[in-house]
């Protein structure tokens, strides 16, 4: 069976279903990959690592599970340890209340050498002006490496936050930010985010069994962010493991996502532990060739 036949029967299929047979000669390569390979992201060439470390898997008004679990220092100290282990790619938002811990963490961890994720839900100047001054004292930098518009739901969201993307593309004319995007909830959103030109990077929703995604169907997200790819823009993954329900499924998700090369440059999970962490840096390479 061909992955593309493969891939729409499991993305009409029913939830769990598609991992009842999975077939992992359709995903392997040839190449182990690892969390820590470096990607060149978008047409900035942001560099991230393969992993990022997530930080809102279910995230709401100020806070996450990683913070409520594991608190300011709990957190600082996954960051350094994610670090340590070559996932130097940080994912937070305002929405997780995770910038603090970030700022812990760089007390150890040189800032230049890791690249910082937020999202704002910003839509006019004066918002975004209010949000970037914010984020930057409490990450404590001078720079975001990426920003992106937090949670697209609707087709026509670039007329409602056209006043935040002007000052997004001013401040990264400036060097306040180094590239910005979109994440999306819905596919309108994800389908106005492929045709908008100052999209350069967009946080797409991908995983075999389609929980939590734009779409049930694996196969019609996946066309979407090949049209994004082909403008050049930058696809980093999410809710690789399906918002946490997929956790007994990690090699098969992993894989999933390792194997689609030229749809998604990188991908973004929220580990709760060290060990949690350090087994995912030991999962991708396995995943990326097990046939």
């Amino acid at each position: 069976m061909k992955r593309r036949h493969f891939l729409h029967t499991t993305g009409t299929a029913a939830g769990m279903a598609v991992f009842h047979n999975w077939q992992h000669h359709l995903y392997a390569a040839s190449t182990k990959k690892l969390a820590s390979d470096r990607i060149k992201l978008g047409p900035m060439g942001v560099e991230v690592s393969r992993l990022a470390m997530g930080t809102g898997t279910n995230g709401v008004g100020g806070s996450s599970n990683q913070t409520k679990k594991l608190g300011l220092n709990g957190m600082a100290n996954l960051f350094r340890a994610a670090y340590d282990n070559g996932i130097s790619f940080w994912d937070m938002a305002d929405q997780y209340g995770t910038h603090p811990h970030a700022k812990e963490a760089l007390k150890t961890v040189p800032r230049e050498k890791v690249a910082i994720l937020s999202k704002t839900h910003a839509s006019t100047e004066k918002e975004m002006r209010a949000d970037l001054d914010r984020f930057r004292r409490e990450i404590g930098t001078d720079y975001i490496d990426i920003v992106l518009l937090h949670c697209m739901l609707e087709g026509n969201w670039p007329e409602r936050k056209k006043g935040a993307m002007a000052v997004l593309a001013e401040a990264r004319e400036k060097g306040i930010v180094r590239t910005h995007g979109t994440s999306c909830h819905t596919m309108e959103a994800l389908k106005t985010a492929a045709a908008t030109d100052w999209v350069q990077v967009d946080l797409a929703r991908i995983n075999p069994a389609g929980i939590a995604m734009d779409d049930k169907d694996p196969a019609k997200v996946i066309a979407v962010l090949k049209e994004m790819k082909s403008k050049g823009k930058g696809v980093i993954g999410m809710k690789i493991l399906g918002a946490g329900r997929l956790r007994d499924k990690v090699d098969e998700s992993l894989q999933f996502a390792l194997s689609l090369n030229g749809v998604v440059d990188c991908f973004t999970i929220g580990s709760e532990s060290r060990e949690h962490m350090l087994d995912l840096t030991k999962k991708i390479p396995a995943a990326s060739v097990r046939g």
